[in-house]
């Protein structure tokens, strides 16, 4: 039994803030936040001074305890004045009785009794049961008439404490909605949005859609609890899943808002002017015929207002749509965490169930079945075992068969599909990574109504490209199951050819290397980026069905592997040459062309030599001397990374002759890089300066990226030598601006080294520490990073300063990305 409970005859105050949903919508939810933190501090302090014992709060209500009447009272209005000057206005009631005291707290029907009567107050009134107005002698108390209390039967006559005009006593209707088993869970960025929409826009319908498993139900139930304030007719819930006939739809309305008869006329006598929520749950399989019973009640009674769940919009007037996306990050994981901890108390987050919950989507339905799983498998096994995914996260056995497993629930929207829509759907899964209008088109023939209508029915999902382009795509769990029905086609691999087809197309028009027109169109690495989960998917599968169409796309993808400064073009071209046979002339000098750019990624610039001059002599051979130059110039770079000054000038100054009579802008930029990296290492600083501007402005100008970057990065290097630190800063800032654009992490890396040195010149030690130390923490990372840094970050590396120490910490901490947004907010 809880002792610090009053016992014997006690006074029961309860409180609740009038209008609290209107009040989250007009304040915020920060300073909604605030109000509602600062309410709790006075509230506890006027019961406190008045002898009362808090028996429990939850959200924006108390339930305290008094051992005596006038106590309660006084508390009451203590509390009414001290909120008087905010926006926060509390309803209170007060009921005597002699309840029965638990370890739990009280029990008996005066528990429920002071609740209902405090649920008739408005803000700013205290109202009083009989028994309680007994026991106040002296006090200003109004007989407001006999009342029904909800769940009571017989009238009962109130009182209002205190002066003060008020309306009538509120009578608000019932809340009959589900009692879930478990607590709601995250999504008040969402109830917040849905809430301002109804009353901003008062819609006749508000319809919340999103694909199988997305928390459509709870977040309706959610709902409908924040708003049965405005609904004075009550509100109800009508199940429609087990419903098969479109016709019962005016019934199960009629059954729930206990109309005389199944009918328009009959629901509207019954609900008159009264302000009804019904929550229509479930309503897609019913779709079309339930939109038309559903549209004629909107347009004959007035008082209603309807919440709907369903997998696709109802088309009727009056409708606004709420698209429910999936949980975000914190909020999964929240969920996830907190419905594993009821079969495994212990479960801690970590990485693994960070990861669980983004390859699942982070669907609710997903989180919550896999969370069960967790009582026998870990987190960790989960995830290795996640593949079948669509059958092994099973329900429990009380749940909605349409929710047993991932399986049941997607195919419950799959089956409403025409044939048709059924085709398309599993085609469209072979995109990994969702898809253009233009792209689905190609690769699937699709039709533009039916991807309308399968975005209608939240199977697929639309949002913005990196190009600013509508993209749609399929959640992973509902993918898997599209990819399920392609197979059962037999034009599996058909779909699949049309797809690396369209990557292969998407790759050349990108103009990433000397055969897809580099130099002569602008570089485009963001259409590469764009797709690169489906260029990846492209290659392996035509690395096994199709080698000839898979070296193609590795092969016009030159520049991006270059730019991406890692292994993945050099694995990949590998893999595509296990599988081939004997190569044509001109394909393999191409190869040979990109290993050796591979291995100038890998800081080998010998074997790159070796390799560049066998692709230049195999150009020769087949009189192709312009793509022989192209060569030659990589050459002169590498013999420059070797330490041969003379003949990477030599060369250079060949390749610029050439590529001036070929009109090769990109391989002119080259050279004349080149040249200004030799005449910087001569000591001929300001040759050194203006040949390497000059080469970045040609490559700017013939949008060849990759090495106007690099470029950006070395007039940082000359400019400290020639004390031109601002224009040296601002060369940085540009490479770092266009490092973001094609995302290449070894520009960003050598930009912010040179840009640390640039604030260390400048005596800003603190800003050079912090960027040094995110480079140091990223080329630890990624070792490949450091290729050649050491001599240019030697002064950093040297520093000892106290102020760069610290800053070095700060920058570790930050990361590459931190020291990015800090170098450019300069």
């Amino acid at each position: 039994m809880r002792t610090e409970l009053p016992s014997g005859t006690v006074t029961f105050l309860f409180t609740d803030i009038e209008g609290s949903t209107r009040l989250l919508h007009e304040l915020g939810p920060d300073a909604y936040g605030e109000a509602l933190a600062e309410h709790r501090r006075l509230l506890r302090g006027a019961f406190a001074a008045n002898g009362g014992v808090e028996v429990d709060s939850q959200g924006d209500a108390f339930f305290v305890a008094f051992p005596t009447a006038p106590g309660a009272a006084h508390a009451a209005r203590a509390g009414h004045d001290a909120l008087a000057p905010g926006p926060i206005r509390v309803r209170m009631g007060l009921h005597t009785g002699v309840p029965t005291v638990t370890d739990g707290g009280y029990v008996g029907t005066d528990v429920h009794r002071g609740a209902r009567i405090a649920a008739l107050a408005h803000g700013g009134q205290t109202i009083v049961s009989p028994t309680t107005a007994a026991l106040l002698d002296g006090a200003e108390l109004h007989d407001l008439g006999a009342h029904r209390l909800e769940d009571f039967d017989g009238g009962v006559r109130l009182f209002q404490d205190g002066p003060g005009d008020f309306p009538p006593v509120r009578t608000p209707g019932s809340v009959e909605l589900p009692t879930p088993a478990t607590p709601f869970l995250g999504r008040e960025a969402e109830l917040f949005d849905a809430v301002a929409i109804v009353l901003e826009r008062d819609p006749r319908a508000l319809t919340i859609v999103g694909p199988g498993g997305s928390g459509k139900t709870r977040f309706a139930i959610e709902l409908a609890r924040l708003l049965a304030e405005d609904a004075e007719g009550g509100t109800v819930f009508v199940p429609f899943a087990p419903v098969s006939d479109a016709e019962l739809v005016l019934p199960a309305v009629a059954q729930a808002v206990a109309a005389a008869a199944a009918s328009v006329e009959s629901i509207a006598a019954a609900l008159g002017d009264r302000r009804t929520h019904v929550v229509l749950d479930n309503l897609e399989h019913l779709l079309p015929a339930a939109a038309a019973a559903v549209a004629s009640l909107v347009a004959a009674v007035p008082a209603l207002r309807l919440l709907v769940t369903s997998r696709e919009t109802l088309r009727i007037q009056g409708e606004i749509e709420f698209d429910l996306p999936p949980l975000v990050e914190d909020e999964a994981i929240e969920l996830f965490v907190a419905r594993a901890r009821s079969v495994r108390p212990d479960l801690q987050p970590t990485a693994a169930v960070n990861e669980l919950c983004r390859r699942l989507d982070r669907l609710p339905l997903a989180l919550e079945l896999a969370a069960a799983r967790t009582k026998l498998l870990s987190p960790e096994a989960l995830l290795e075992r996640l593949g079948g995914r669509l059958d092994s996260l099973r329900a429990t056995r009380d749940a909605d068969p349409r929710h047993a497993t991932l399986r049941a629930t997607i195919r419950w929207s799959y089956e409403l599909l025409s044939p048709t829509e059924q085709w398309l759907f599993g085609q469209l899964s072979v995109f990994a990574a969702g898809c253009t209008l233009e792209s689905a088109e190609a690769v699937c023939a699709a039709d533009l109504a039916e991807l309308e209508s399968l975005l209608d029915k939240s199977l697929l999902r639309r949002r913005t490209g990196q190009l600013a382009e509508d993209r749609v795509f399929m959640l992973e769990t509902i993918r898997e199951f599209a990819a399920e029905r392609l197979e059962e086609t037999d034009e599996a691999e058909t779909v699949r050819g049309r797809h690396a087809e369209r990557m292969l197309a998407i790759a050349e028009s990108a103009h990433l290397s000397p055969e897809t027109g580099l130099g002569v169109q602008p570089q485009r690495y963001e259409l590469v980026l764009a797709e690169r989960d489906d260029v990846r998917a492209a290659i392996d599968w035509a690395t096994d069905h199709d080698v000839g169409l898979a070296l193609e796309l590795v092969l016009a993808l030159e520049s991006f592997w270059t730019a991406q400064w890692n292994a993945e073009g050099a694995r990949r071209l590998d893999a595509v040459l296990d599988h081939a046979g004997p190569l044509p002339r001109e394909l393999a000098a191409r190869v040979v062309r990109q290993q050796a750019n591979e291995a100038a990624v890998a800081g080998e610039p010998g074997l790159a030599v070796r390799r560049y001059g066998e692709s230049a002599a195999a150009f020769r051979a087949l009189r192709d001397d312009r793509r022989a130059v192209e060569v030659d110039v990589r050459v002169a770079a590498n013999l420059f990374a070797l330490g041969d000054v003379p003949g990477a000038r030599e060369l250079a100054q060949q390749s610029l002759q050439l590529a001036r009579q070929y009109e090769t802008k990109w391989v002119e930029a080259q050279a004349i890089g080149i040249l200004g990296r030799a005449s910087y290492a001569d000591g001929q600083l300001h040759a050194a300066w203006e040949q390497t501007q000059r080469s970045a402005d040609i490559a700017a100008d013939c949008g060849f990226h990759w090495w106007q970057a690099r470029q950006l990065v070395d007039l940082i290097e000359v400019g400290l030598d020639l004390g031109r630190l601002d224009e040296g800063a601002e060369a940085g800032r540009a490479a770092l601006r266009l490092s973001i654009t094609i995302e290449d992490r070894l520009v960003m890396v050598w930009a912010l080294t040179g840009l640390a040195r640039v604030e260390l010149a400048r005596g800003k030690v603190e800003r050079a520490g912090r960027m040094w130390g995110a480079v140091t923490s990223e080329t630890e990372r990624d070792p490949i990073s450091d290729v050649g840094l050491d001599a240019f970050a030697a002064p950093l590396v040297a520093t000892t300063e106290q102020s760069f120490i610290s800053g070095f910490e700060v920058g570790r901490d930050a990361g590459l990305d931190g020291a990015v947004e800090l170098a450019l907010a300069t």
